[in-house]
């Protein structure tokens, strides 16, 4: 067997293993509702933005409307988020990742 071989049948043993599957499980499971509820966010800005417009007018404090602030949050919105992300991925992915990444690294040397 070649050394490619080898890592392949490695890699792949590791992409069949239980933990790899749970680090797939945790990741989506924090992913992808959470890209849904930006996305819904995002879309609820988009619409108000094209059809209530008199809401997204509507003056908060001075020169300050409503579209405004809803605009500036989508940006607040995304750095929570990826802070939150990064909070999620040291506590649940890093240590699984970190112990397959070890097991592969023994194998292939």
């Amino acid at each position: 067997m070649t050394t490619r071989e080898h890592d392949a049948s490695v890699y792949e043993q590791v992409q069949e293993s239980s933990e790899f599957q749970e680090l797939k499980r945790a990741f989506r499971r924090w992913t992808f509702p959470m890209t849904v509820a930006f996305l819904a966010w995002y879309l609820l800005y988009v619409v108000l933005s094209g059809w209530a417009r008199d809401f997204m007018a509507a003056k908060i404090v001075g020169e300050i409307n409503v579209g405004l602030v809803l605009g500036l949050l989508q940006f607040v919105s995304t750095f929570l988020i990826a802070w939150a992300y990064a909070r999620h991925a040291e506590r649940k992915l890093d240590p699984i990742a970190d112990k397959l990444r070890h097991e592969v690294e023994e194998k292939t040397q």
